[in-house]
């Protein structure tokens, strides 16, 4: 007998049918002999349908006080979802019980929105687990010191899915979406995309961050860290495919390389149309500039991603970053507003046309001329660079947004990505 976390995204908990369906899922796991936990992601557009009623009523000046009341909010899209899936559990018979992140309790730290798991008490879930009963967790939220409800971002559910696994010491934290995989770029840019059938986990955790969206990065943290087995599949497969088959699906998330995963140079190519730029203009090229730049932005839990920095002329520089488009406009003002005077700087400039796409591979790491590789494909198709970023196993770039889906093909043939198996 087997702890198992299973994780179902907001499309295949999206209708009573689709309840229903993964409920028999569940519970053909349970009636295997296996533990059951489940952690669901509230029913697929809830979570925007509550936070569009936010925005219609929220305040001109957005103060903590809102962002917690957003989260009150946005934890009952969850609550709901984990509440219907119990009752479905009922109806096929099983013994279910649903507990919201604050009941477990799932501690988190203080950050509105973007909270961070601190703990997990596993007390209650195990005497349920060992009492025969499957649990069902809520998803995406959890609890601060002060006792307000806290949710983990866009996405939490895998984190807290994978938190979950980690707490218990699951023996495979099983992440259920609508693709039945990792795929080595988005089929829907590059029809001739495949799955691949593991991935290491430094790999998985480069294409999370890089604007995959399979996974939410926290989640591939998480799963490194405490060293949580996973594995992505599709929750559209028919309930009653064969356990074991099942259980052998989807992509599995490695934390073992091995010759064959050595030899492809570049894994996959991952991509996202959600970043913007900004640039702070004629700063001082004095000792301290990016700290006082990025300092600020960091104290108001704003994430920056790609950074450069201009070759100094005549004392004077420019310093550019990424960030995602939705602290595009509160870094911005802040920039504007308090850093740029106080640094002397010229001038603060914007664009939110931009994409960032990424090559990923663990063989590069053994293999020159990946970089140049890119470079090529890109200039052959026209595709302007704007900026770099790079790592032992991936390489990134910043273009304009129109030629994203062109270079994403582009790079995808370039490194045979369209000839693997």
């Amino acid at each position: 007998m087997a702890l198992i976390v299973h994780k179902y995204g907001g499309t295949s908990m999206g209708s009573p049918e689709r309840i229903r369906n993964v409920a028999k899922r569940v519970a053909k796991w349970a009636r295997a002999g296996h533990q059951m936990v489940v952690v669901p992601s509230a029913m697929s557009g809830e979570t925007n349908r509550l936070l569009g009623l936010a925005s219609e009523l929220a305040p001109s000046s957005a103060k903590t006080s809102y962002y917690r009341e957003l989260d009150m909010l946005a934890a009952t899209g969850e609550q709901a979802s984990s509440a219907l899936l119990a009752i479905a559990l009922q109806a096929e018979g099983m013994d279910a019980i649903s507990y919201a992140g604050w009941q477990v309790p799932v501690r988190t730290d203080s950050a509105f929105t973007k909270a961070r798991i601190e703990s997990i008490d596993d007390v209650r879930v195990r005497k349920d687990l060992d009492a025969g009963r499957v649990v069902i967790i809520t998803g995406f939220q959890g609890i601060d010191s002060e006792g307000h409800v806290t949710t983990l971002g866009r996405g939490g559910s895998d984190t807290s899915a994978v938190a979950v696994a980690a707490a218990m010491k699951a023996d495979e934290c099983l992440i259920y979406t609508d693709v039945d995989g990792v795929y080595t770029t988005d089929p829907r840019v590059v029809p001739a995309a495949k799955r691949l059938g593991t991935v290491s986990f430094e790999e998985m955790l480069e294409m999370a961050s890089l604007g995959s969206k399979v996974l939410q990065i926290r989640s591939v943290e998480f799963a490194g860290k405490y060293k949580v087995p996973m594995r992505v599949l599709s929750s559209f497969t028919p309930w009653d495919i064969d356990l074991v088959e099942e259980a052998k699906s989807g992509t599995l998330i490695t934390f073992e390389e091995d010759e064959k995963m050595e030899k492809a140079v570049v894994s996959g190519i991952a991509f996202n149309r959600g970043e913007a730029k900004i640039s702070v203009l004629g700063v001082p090229d004095t000792p301290g500039i990016a700290a006082g730049i990025l300092g600020p932005v960091a104290d108001a839990n704003i994430e920056v991603d790609v950074i450069i920095q201009n070759i100094s002329k005549d004392g004077k520089t420019d310093f550019s970053f990424t960030v995602n488009q939705g602290d595009y406009q509160r870094a911005l003002e802040l920039l504007r507003d308090k850093v740029a005077p106080a640094l002397g700087a010229s001038e603060v400039v914007g664009n939110t046309n931009i994409a960032k796409v990424s090559i990923v591979g663990i063989g590069m790491r053994s293999h020159v001329g990946v970089a140049s590789t890119m470079f090529r494909a890109l200039s052959q198709e026209g595709v302007n660079i704007q900026m770099i970023s790079t790592s032992e196993i991936k390489t990134s770039v910043v273009i304009d947004e129109k030629y994203l889906e062109l270079a994403v093909r582009a790079l995808h043939t370039a490194f045979g990505l369209d000839k693997s198996e």
